[in-house]
């Protein structure tokens, strides 16, 4: 199965292959700050299953654990990848995929952190922290 999508200029270009290990949607705050918005959704796909077709992104250390991807013309966030572990795998924007709605989302992350008047109410799994990655 692949997955294609793209910033909002459409600059950037990408594909995901296979299945996508986690479907989520993020409530920590520098998620929030990076995506401008009260949450932001993910799709984990392993590394070697992601192919940039078109254009190229601009890197930058969003902390001292995580690399983000965006596009340098418009600026639309795409991707999250841990530094120091997980490097095989990369978190793609689910709102910059083609057909979002084709990956449902699975479960909320960091909800300890979530935003008071974000409610949450259809039945997904809530988690105060991502479940760590598996060795």
């Amino acid at each position: 199965m692949a997955f294609e999508g793209g910033c909002l200029c459409g600059a950037i270009r990408y594909r995901a292959t296979g299945e996508p290990s986690v479907v989520c949607h993020c409530h920590c705050t520098m998620c929030r700050r990076a995506g401008g918005a009260p949450v932001v959704s993910w799709a984990t796909f392993a590394m070697s299953d992601f192919t940039i077709l078109k254009g190229e992104p601009r890197r930058y250390a969003s902390s001292a654990r995580a690399t983000r991807q965006f596009c340098p013309r418009c600026g639309a966030q795409l991707t999250f990848q841990y530094n120091d572990r997980a490097k095989d795998e990369i978190d793609i924007t689910l709102a910059t995929f083609d057909a979002p709605a084709s990956l449902p989302v699975r479960e909320h992350v960091w909800a300890s952190t979530r935003l008071p008047w974000v409610h949450v109410d259809e039945g997904l799994p809530i988690r105060p922290e991502p479940a760590e990655p598996k060795p």
